[in-house]
């Protein structure tokens, strides 16, 4: 964890709880939201606020991350917001799995955090490194 300035106190605890490998999902407004997961944090308001990336921004001013997981149909179904996610990752390692297979992932998430992107497959999953 690093400290920067997020004043959402579940989302704090959420990041302050999370060790190395633990997973992290930043979620478009339609991605479910497993009911087993520790921590479902529901930020979304209205379409797009808060929007997808300003919220994994803010969510990577204090996470350490050493690996992102995307949907394979991120690529072809939204170009641009694909092409925003990566640009945040430029010397870290981004796995590509079938969109079903995501979805199993995110029931091994620590937590998820919910937006309110209306982008299709604006999701990732975050995986923690370690800040030494």
């Amino acid at each position: 964890m690093k400290k920067g300035g997020i004043l959402n106190p579940r989302i704090n605890q959420l990041i302050s709880e999370t060790g190395h490998t633990d997973t992290i999902v930043v979620t478009d407004a339609g991605l479910p939201i497993p009911e087993n997961v520790t921590h479902r944090i529901d930020l979304a308001l209205k379409e797009g606020i808060p929007g997808f990336l300003e919220t994994l921004d803010t969510v990577l001013t204090e996470l350490e991350v050493e690996k992102v997981i995307l949907a394979e149909e991120v690529k072809t179904v939204s170009p641009e917001m694909h092409d925003q996610i990566v640009s945040r990752f430029q010397d870290i390692a981004i796995e590509y799995v079938p969109h079903i297979e995501f979805k199993q992932q995110t029931k091994q998430a620590r937590g998820l955090i919910r937006t309110g992107e209306f982008t299709g497959y604006a999701n990732v999953i975050l995986v923690a490194g370690v800040v030494y």
